[in-house]
């Protein structure tokens, strides 16, 4: 099965930094608009739910740099 890649209805052209969304069967993917043939990163449904809110949040730099330091 091919995936369905899909970019934001937001995102334009000339935007470099886009990421691009795929339905999996175990949850989601997600990668680089830029490299598409550099891999994804797949998230259950809950782990993209985290993401997201921490996106939202502008919380996603302080959450990894305390993951890292753990």
């Amino acid at each position: 099965m091919t995936p369905n890649w899909r970019k934001s209805s937001h995102s334009h052209d000339s935007n470099s930094d886009c990421v691009e969304l795929a339905a999996f069967p175990t949850g989601l993917g997600v990668r680089d608009s830029k490299a598409t043939e550099g891999g994804h990163l797949s998230l259950t449904p809950d782990a993209f739910a985290d993401l997201l809110a921490c996106v939202k949040r502008n919380s996603l730099q302080s959450r990894v740099h305390e993951e890292s330091v753990a």
